[in-house]
């Protein structure tokens, strides 16, 4: 999946950037306060989408 759209799924779902790590972006789903790191790549593999989506309690 294309970075790109894969961040705009998460604030769609209500998710915010929280802060620039220095190869990953750390989101933030302020309903539950649980945070993640998505990595900087053009492409996201999609089991990592999946995981990310799940750890941000999303899933």
């Amino acid at each position: 999946m294309k970075r790109q759209e894969f961040i705009r799924q998460l604030m769609q779902r209500g998710c915010v950037l929280l802060r620039h790590g220095s190869r990953h972006d750390i989101y933030l789903n302020p309903a539950n306060n649980l945070k993640q790191p998505v990595p900087r790549h053009t492409e996201v593999d999609d089991h990592l989408v999946s995981h990310i989506l799940k750890q941000l309690g999303l899933k």
